[in-house]
């Protein structure tokens, strides 16, 4: 996966400032472009794509409408993107699950999300590992000894559905820990997932930094570790599984900006240096920093190797464990 640093965001997205960006004679888009978004409101696919909605205004001076086509795990929205004209005015918010995960759990997909053209990253976010406080575990060796003493077969996790990163997440942790016996219990998303887990009705899971930290932080949950290469914004004390010991485990959830194949070049490149220039903005990168997310940025051509690298990644775990999802 490529790597993002504070110091690399900025300066790509400094050399993309909208002052620039119409003295460049590229393609400048004159009507509304439409951001489709495969998921309802109020999900980090949805935040991602209204916190850069109006720098994506600002630097290509026109409206940028977000049209929410929920359905299939986020197929729809892929969907429909992938069926619009490559001209510019129709993208996508997408994120791993429909990009990279479904097309190895869904059997009889009928598209392949990596023929989209990649725009650029909006913001990634660290999964977070968190436990019911009955438990009374706070970190990775006080979780590996509380699963070794529990009988076989008792242990129960949330995930957001089948087939989720949150699923394939702890599948993954699974295969770290030598694969001990859970039984997964799947939700229709993090709402009621969280509500049961609150309740005490089953012991683990991994959600979205924003989604678990107010209940962190009012002693709901406990979180045991994050996921990513550095550490969460939203858990600053809180050490990465790599930290703690457990190899081979970093990754992030993502969001990125994407077009229909055959956009022509000049198009992603001047809606790439448009996001890179909303990612400059600094409460654009304030708002998504409150939420627990990294702000993205860079080229089109790191975009896709995130996707590439993700996509082999979970297909090997979706293999690996026969994760399978009715399309």
């Amino acid at each position: 996966m490529a790597r993002f640093t504070r110091r690399s965001t900025l300066a790509l997205a400094a050399a993309a400032l909208p002052a620039p960006l119409g003295a460049q004679g590229l393609w400048n888009p004159t009507r509304p472009i439409t951001l489709v978004v495969g998921f309802p409101t109020g999900g980090q696919t949805d935040f991602a794509a209204r916190v850069i909605q109006s720098g994506l205004q600002k630097a290509l001076g026109v409206s940028v409408i977000i049209d929410n086509r929920a359905g299939a795990g986020g197929n729809l929205g892929t969907e429909a993107v992938m069926a619009a004209r490559p001209d510019g005015y129709t993208l996508l918010a997408g994120n791993i699950s429909p990009m990279v995960i479904n097309p190895h759990t869904m059997q009889g997909m009928m598209i392949d999300p990596r023929e989209m053209a990649p725009i650029g990253l909006i913001l990634r976010s660290s999964l977070i590992l968190c436990t019911h406080p009955s438990l009374n575990v706070g970190n990775l060796a006080e979780l590996r000894a509380w699963i070794a003493a529990q009988p076989r077969g008792s242990i129960q996790y949330g995930s957001t559905s089948t087939g989720s990163l949150t699923h394939i997440a702890m599948e993954l942790f699974r295969e770290r820990l030598g694969k001990p016996k859970m039984t997964q219990l799947p939700y229709r998303g993090s709402g009621p997932a969280m509500a049961d887990f609150v309740a005490g009705r089953f012991s683990l899971m991994f959600d979205g930094a924003s989604v678990v930290a107010p209940l962190v932080q009012a002693g709901q949950l406990r979180c045991v570790l994050a996921t990513g290469r550095t550490r969460s914004p939203a858990f600053p004390g809180l050490p990465t599984a790599e930290e703690q010991g457990l190899p081979d485990f970093a990754f992030y959830t993502w969001t990125g900006l994407f077009a229909p194949r055959g956009t022509p070049p000049e198009i992603v490149t001047r809606l790439n240096a448009a996001l890179n220039a909303a990612l400059a903005e600094p409460p654009i990168r304030a708002r998504m920093t409150e939420r627990g997310a990294e702000p993205g940025g860079g080229s089109a051509e790191e975009m896709g190797r995130i996707m590439a690298e993700d996509y082999a990644r979970w297909g090997g775990v979706v293999r690996a464990n026969q994760i399978r999802v009715e399309s």
